[in-house]
């Protein structure tokens, strides 16, 4: 492997204890970010803004994260940072006047945006160039690649991301962090640059599953899932080899999850409808490419200079009729109302976050497939760190649960956490 010097990353849960305990302040905090980035970024290429110029931006907010330093995906709009989306195209951005309401929520707990964390070419396919800290000769993912990397190498406890395909859960699988991908809709979307209205959602990153926990009770008041008493889920287990490109070191890394959780408690069924996949994944696609094609149409008009993979993407999104996206709106909702069943006897779904690990490479970023048709149907997932391969790398495991149950699906998957770790 070439990682960087090791550094397991920075668990949230324990720098809000030490903040709450007066034994880090928060000055402190924000000078051990900028020490992590000073000894990584330069190989790692985590963040837009340059090391030396992340630094506080705005007062701080008495919330239960106060102090916490924040990564935030460069289409998320942060007063005082240009939002460039990893695009030529917003190369002379204007710093922004307002931040995104994301932000503010994050805010209002007290966490503090330190910068802003590198994505692919309009959250799309494109690359930027972070690298994984767990390998610098693969990918980390994308298109939340930053912030993932941020989060994975210890530059800070707690990043954002977004995901419209699986933009979130396939970085968090290919660098070994947890992440919540929320439900859609779950908070606005006013200040992000958007590709699809109907897919686009909110997501972040921190070390652990309990991490995440503690950040969404933080942001939303609800309670925090990782002080509750552990139940063992009920567990739908998904192999998704209908979808034909799950490797066999993943397979076994779910078939032996499946089975650990039995062990430990868990009733652990087979998912009954693995046919649902291929069809909610091809459904996703025409729904992204068509509402891309009006979302990004002033990005269309000059096609020339964006990627292929995006210009395609819009390009063939103008193509798409209305018939056939009316069609795969109508293919999710039916998706939708099975999978609501299913979850009536059930706590969730587990299967695989990505194909495998992380691919060689840096000009590709995987293949989101796996997530495509739970982002289809609007579901919050969790990708939960701690199995690996062979050669040390991560194996994402990936956690779904019912539409605005974030609190629910937490808390199983701290229980799934808790098996995986100590097994």
């Amino acid at each position: 492997m070439t990682g960087l010097s090791y550094q397991a990353p920075w668990p949230l849960r324990d720098l809000v204890t030490a903040l709450a305990e007066g034994t880090i302040t928060a000055e402190e905090a924000r000078a051990r970010t900028r020490r992590r980035v000073a000894e990584t970024e330069a190989e790692l290429r985590a963040w837009v803004t340059p090391p030396a110029e992340i630094a506080t931006a705005g007062a701080e907010v008495d919330g239960p994260l106060r102090g916490v330093p924040l990564g935030v995906k460069d289409i998320i709009d942060v007063v005082g940072f240009p939002t460039r989306c990893g695009s030529v195209l917003r190369a002379g951005a204007e710093p922004a006047s307002t931040d995104a309401a994301v932000v503010t929520a994050w805010r209002r707990a007290g966490a503090i945006p330190a910068g802003k964390t590198v994505t692919t070419e309009f959250a799309f396919f494109a690359p930027g160039p972070t690298r994984n800290p767990v390998d610098t000769g693969h990918t980390p993912g994308g298109s939340s690649s930053g912030s993932a990397a941020a989060v994975a190498s210890g530059q800070v406890p707690l990043a954002l991301g977004s995901q419209t395909a699986g933009s979130v859960t396939r970085p968090a699988a290919y660098c070994g962090v947890a992440a919540l991908v929320m439900s859609h809709g779950r908070l606005p979307n006013d200040g992000v640059t958007g590709l699809s209205p109907s897919l686009d959602a909110h997501g972040f990153y921190t070390a652990r599953v309990t991490d995440l926990a503690l950040a969404w009770s933080a942001l939303t008041g609800a309670r925090d899932a990782g002080l509750r008493s552990p139940r063992p889920p009920r567990v739908l287990l998904w192999t998704a080899q209908a979808l034909g490109v799950v490797d066999p070191v993943m397979a076994e890394a779910v078939k032996s999850a499946g089975a650990r959780l039995r062990a430990a408690g868990a009733v652990v069924d087979p998912f009954p409808e693995e046919h649902l996949a291929p069809e909610l994944a091809d459904a996703h696609l025409i729904v992204m490419a068509y509402e891309a094609a009006r979302e990004r149409a002033q990005e269309l008009r000059v096609a020339c200079r964006l990627s292929e993979p995006l210009a395609a993407l819009l390009r063939g999104g103008a193509t798409v009729s209305q018939a056939d996206y009316k069609g795969a709106r109508a293919t999710v909702a039916r998706g939708r109302s099975r999978l609501a069943g299913l979850l009536d006897t059930h706590d969730v779904v587990l299967g695989p976050a990505a194909p495998g690990v992380a691919p060689i490479g840096l000009t590709a970023t995987g293949d989101p497939v796996l997530s495509r048709p739970w982002q289809a149907l609007g579901l919050p997932a969790i990708t939960v760190p701690g199995l690996r391969d062979a050669g040390g790398l991560p194996l994402g495991i990936q956690v779904v649960g019912r539409a605005n149950g974030e609190e629910d699906l937490l808390a199983s998957a701290c229980f799934v956490e808790s098996v995986i770790r100590t097994a």
